[in-house]
C-alpha cells in the first residue's frame, strides 16, 4: 500500500468510531475518549443536526475553549452556571447571587458557633440530604441574603427538579464533558436531565483527577459496563495530538500500573497513535522522551536552553507548557524565566483559597453597601477573635440585626473610606492621597510598598530587554497538574519529576491511582516533545521505571 493509501485508510478507520456514535439512535450514550482523541470534533458532528443543545462541564478553564469551538452550535456552561440559570427561572427571573467561597464562610461560622469542623461541600457532593448540619448551612445562607456557593447551588437545582420534574428543560441533545470527575451530586443533575433529553457523556477514567470534590471514576465505569444497562458504550481510540513515543509511553504506564495491582476496575480500552503524514514526520524528529536530573535552581536555565534549541530547529512560532506539581514551584519557575527575559508567560493556576479575603467582602459591599455577607467577611479581618465571635453569635438570635447595624460607627466609617477608594479607582477618578493611605492600610498595604513594587517591575522589565530578542515573545503557559486539564502545547516540560512530589502518600511512599492518573494527564498534554526534569540524583522516579527504556533519552 502506498503511503497516501495508508493515511487515507487510517483516517477512514478513525471516522468509523465517530460515525458509529453519531448514527446511534440510543438516547443515552457513554463515550470513553483518551487524551487528544477528538472529543471536540465528535461534539461538532453530533450537534450538526440539533437546534437546541446544552454542553456541560465543571472545569471553568474548559468553558471558554468549548464555547469557541462550539460557537453557534451549543450553549456551553459550567454546572454551577447552569444551576444558577435554573434557580433564576424558578424565581421568575430574579437575580441569584453567587459567592464561590460561601461554603468556606459558613464552615468558619460552624467552627466558631458549633465548635465543629464541617466540610459542607462534601455533604452536598455526597447527597447527604438528611444531614441535620445542612439545616445550619441553610440558616446561615438565608442570613447572608440567600447567596449561594458553587456546591449548594447545584444541590438546590437538583432538589428543585426532584420536587418539580415538569420544570426539567428538554433539549435536542445534552453533551457532558469530563464525566470521570463528576461526583454523586453532579451525576444526580445529569440523570435528571436525561429524563427529558438525549444525553451523551464523555470522559476517561485514566484521567480522573478531582477526588478532592468527592468525584469518582466509578460513575463512568458503571455506565460503561452492564451495571447501568440503558447506556450504550462507545470509544474514541485514536490520539491525533501526541507523537508516537508519548502514546506508547502512556500505554507503558497503564500496563505497568495494572501489573502492579493498580487501576482496578479500569475500563478496558485501546489508546492508539493516529497514523498521519505530518504527525509521522514529527514523531520521527522526536522519537524519545527527554529525562534529566538537575538541582531545582537549574530548571529555568535548562528550560531556557531547550527553548533556544527548539527555536533554532523550528525557525517558526511554537508553544510551551510547563507543568509543576505545586503552585509554589510553578510560581518560582515563572519568576525565574521572567528574569531571563521571557515576557509572554501566562500562569494558569487554580485559586483554591482557604478563606474569604477582606477584598472579597469589599467587592460585595461595592454592589450592596449593607450586605450581611459583605460586612461579615470584612469585619472578620477587622475584629479580634473573641470580639468577632460575640458579634457572630448576635447574628444567630431571633430577629437578628444586620451586621452593619451591630457595628460601631467608627468601624463603619473606616470601611466606608476603603469603599470610596475602590469606587474612585473603578471610575478612574482622582483619589485623595491621605485617604488612600488609610484605605490601603486597612487592606494590609501601604502606598510606599505599591510604588516600590511598581518601580521594581518596571526596572526589571527594562533589564529583561537584554535577553534574547528572538525568545522574548514565545508563548509560555505555566501551571500545576490539576490546572493543566484541557491544555496542550507543542513542547511540555514536567518539573520536579520525583516520587516525593508525584506520589502523595509520604508515609508509605506507595503509589495511588490518583498519582498515576495525574502523571498520565501531564504527559499527554504534549503535541511534539516532553521533557521530564528531576530534582534529585539519588533515585529514578517510579513512573520513569514504568516506561520502556528505549523510549527515554537521558541528558
Amino acid at each position: 500500500m502506498s503511503p497516501k493509501g495508508k493515511y487515507e485508510e487510517a483516517k477512514a478507520e478513525r471516522q468509523k468510531y465517530v460515525d458509529a456514535i453519531v448514527r446511534s439512535t440510543s438516547k443515552k450514550k457513554i463515550v470513553v475518549a483518551g487524551p487528544g482523541t477528538g472529543k471536540t470534533y465528535l461534539f461538532r458532528e453530533v450537534l450538526k443536526t440539533t437546534k437546541r443543545s446544552l454542553t456541560l462541564t465543571f472545569v471553568n478553564s474548559l468553558v471558554e475553549d468549548l464555547s469557541l469551538d462550539l460557537y453557534g452550535l451549543s450553549d456551553v456552561r459550567t454546572l454551577h452556571s447552569f444551576a444558577r440559570n435554573v434557580l433564576g427561572t424558578a424565581s421568575n427571573g430574579h437575580d441569584v447571587n453567587v459567592f464561590p467561597k460561601l461554603s468556606l464562610v459558613i464552615k468558619e461560622d460552624a467552627k466558631l458557633l458549633l465548635d465543629r469542623e464541617i466540610d459542607f461541600d462534601r455533604l452536598f457532593y455526597n447527597r447527604e440530604d438528611d444531614n441535620e448540619l445542612l439545616g445550619f448551612y441553610e440558616e446561615r445562607r438565608k442570613y447572608y441574603e440567600n447567596y449561594h456557593g458553587y456546591s449548594d447551588i447545584v444541590f438546590a437545582a437538583v432538589k428543585h427538579f426532584e420536587r418539580q420534574k415538569e420544570q426539567i428543560p428538554a433539549y435536542d441533545q445534552v453533551l457532558v464533558d469530563e464525566f470521570q470527575d463528576f461526583n454523586k451530586l453532579e451525576v444526580s443533575l445529569i440523570d435528571l436531565l436525561a429524563e427529558k433529553s438525549p444525553v451523551l457523556l464523555t470522559g476517561d477514567d485514566d484521567q480522573a483527577l478531582y477526588d478532592f470534590k468527592s468525584a469518582s471514576p466509578e460513575h463512568i465505569r458503571k455506565r460503561h459496563s452492564d451495571t447501568i444497562a440503558e447506556y450504550v458504550s462507545f470509544s474514541l481510540p485514536y490520539c491525533s495530538r501526541c507523537t508516537r513515543v508519548i502514546v506508547d509511553a502512556a500505554n507503558d504506564i497503564v500496563t505497568a500500573a495494572m501489573t502492579s495491582g493498580y487501576l482496578n476496575g479500569r475500563i478496558s480500552k485501546a489508546y492508539r497513535y493516529f497514523e498521519d503524514e505530518e504527525k509521522d514526520k514529527v514523531s520521527e524528529q522526536y522519537p524519545k522522551i527527554i529525562y534529566c536530573q538537575l538541582h531545582a535552581k537549574q530548571f529555568p536555565w535548562f528550560i531556557q536552553k531547550q527553548i533556544r534549541k527548539i527555536a533554532e530547529e523550528m525557525k517558526e512560532r511554537f508553544s510551551i507548557l510547563i507543568i509543576s506539581p505545586t503552585r509554589v514551584q510553578s510560581r518560582g519557575i515563572v519568576e525565574a524565566l521572567k528574569s531571563k527575559g521571557f515576557e509572554n508567560i501566562m500562569s494558569r493556576e487554580s485559586r483554591n483559597e482557604k478563606t474569604a479575603t477582606l477584598l472579597d467582602g469589599l467587592k460585595i459591599l461595592l454592589d450592596d453597601g449593607k450586605s450581611n455577607l459583605g460586612w461579615r467577611i470584612v469585619v472578620r479581618s477587622l475584629l479580634r477573635g473573641e470580639e468577632f465571635k460575640r458579634l457572630l453569635k448576635q447574628t444567630t438570635q431571633e430577629g437578628a440585626k444586620r451586621v452593619y447595624d451591630l457595628l460601631e460607627p467608627a468601624r463603619r466609617s473606616e470601611v466606608a473610606e476603603s469603599l470610596k477608594l475602590l469606587k474612585s479607582v473603578k471610575r478612574g477618578t482622582d483619589v485623595d492621597s491621605e485617604k488612600a493611605d488609610k484605605a490601603l492600610k486597612l487592606l494590609g498595604r501601604d502606598s510606599y510598598e505599591l510604588v516600590r513594587e511598581f518601580l521594581k517591575e518596571e526596572l526589571d522589565l527594562e533589564s529583561r530587554k537584554i535577553g534574547d530578542r528572538g525568545l522574548r515573545k514565545i508563548p509560555i503557559q505555566a501551571t500545576t497538574i490539576q490546572s493543566s486539564k484541557g491544555l496542550a502545547a507543542e513542547y511540555v516540560f514536567i518539573t520536579h519529576f520525583d516520587d516525593r512530589y508525584f506520589i502523595k502518600d509520604k508515609v508509605t511512599g506507595k503509589t495511588s491511582d490518583q498519582d498515576i492518573c495525574s502523571f498520565l494527564v501531564a504527559l499527554t498534554r504534549a503535541k511534539k516533545k516532553v521533557f521530564l526534569i528531576s530534582s534529585t540524583s539519588k533515585s529514578e522516579p517510579t513512573f520513569l521505571k514504568w516506561i520502556n527504556k528505549e523510549r527515554i533519552q537521558k541528558v
